[in-house]
């Protein structure tokens, strides 16, 4: 029998994750692009303020002040909440195995799909594939929550409630990175010399990937059943509903592979075949798993 080589959970304060945001997706989510993420590179005297938004083009401007602005309240949101609200996170890590298109983890069997669409290097992945047949593998598991309470911090505030919403998802993800750093560099090990920047984690520049539940590569978000199954997902305040969305809704959950040339990718269409097969691997009704797929 696979066994469990490391159960861990781990409570963060804000100011323990809060350095890890991606505030690009932040400022996504307030409609603002990307590229005024940077403001979050400047030192936040009105001097240096002033010199960023002079330094872009006129027409940009506007846009700079209105991020540069939001990013000030963001991080006023995020020292109101410190010390008060914080994220749970448990990670376990497994002897595993690959079986065809699956990942066993112990007598559990995680069904992934493959991509039906031959990419630019020839083949159609699947994340099984970065994991060894011959049971003398290791996948990760994982899953980060925010404290339910920060996700009402403004409710008599429309502007301060959902500040405090789109915080608590980026603190979730950030949790999440904080926490792959310390697998790879302490709890797995096996990169204990890593010394990456910020910018590099975001650029996922680490060995390993970490797909969550509802990535391109991981599209069914009903796998958090099973991630429930061998995590007890309640342990870290997390609860889910009939598709299996996590609640509070600001939760991440996933796998950690270690496999040096294991990459993103989106499974892309699935095909009628595809569905019977993956539904007879989860053991479920065809309709069901199309219900859980959306097709």
């Amino acid at each position: 029998m696979r066994k469990c080589l490391v159960d861990k959970l781990v409570r963060y304060d804000i100011h323990d994750v809060a350095e890890y945001i991606d505030w690009s997706y932040f400022f996504h989510a307030w409609a603002i692009p990307h590229e005024f993420a940077s403001v979050a590179d400047v030192h936040e005297c009105p001097s240096c303020r002033r010199q960023w938004v002079d330094s872009l083009d006129e027409a940009k401007r506007e846009c700079a002040l209105a991020a540069s602005s939001l990013y000030d309240d963001a991080k006023s949101m995020l020292a109101k909440c410190d010390g008060t609200y914080g994220v749970n996170a448990v990670f376990m890590l497994f002897e595993a195995n690959s079986d065809g298109d699956d990942i066993m983890l112990g007598e559990t069997r995680l069904p992934m799909l493959r991509q039906q669409t031959v990419g630019q290097d020839g083949y159609c992945w699947c994340l099984s594939d970065y994991v060894r047949a011959d049971g003398e593998d290791r996948v990760g598991v994982f899953a980060t929550s925010v404290d339910e309470g920060m996700q009402r911090v403004g409710a008599n505030d429309d502007y301060e409630h959902l500040l405090a919403q789109t915080l608590a998802d980026r603190l979730a993800e950030a949790a999440a990175e904080r926490l792959h750093e310390e697998v790879r560099k302490h709890w797995w090990g096996y990169a204990p010399e890593e010394n990456l920047t910020i910018g590099e984690l975001h650029g996922c520049k680490y060995q390993g990937i970490r797909p969550a539940i509802g990535y391109p590569c991981l599209p069914d978000m009903s796998i958090n059943f099973l991630i429930d199954d061998v995590c007890q997902l309640s342990r870290i305040g997390i609860s889910l509903t009939e598709s299996g969305m996590m609640m509070p809704h600001a939760s991440v959950s996933g796998l950690m592979l270690a496999h040096p040339l294991s990459r993103y990718f989106s499974v892309g269409r699935i095909s009628d075949d595809q569905i019977e097969d993956y539904a007879l691997r989860r053991n479920l009704d065809v309709a069901v798993v199309r219900k859980f797929l959306q097709r």
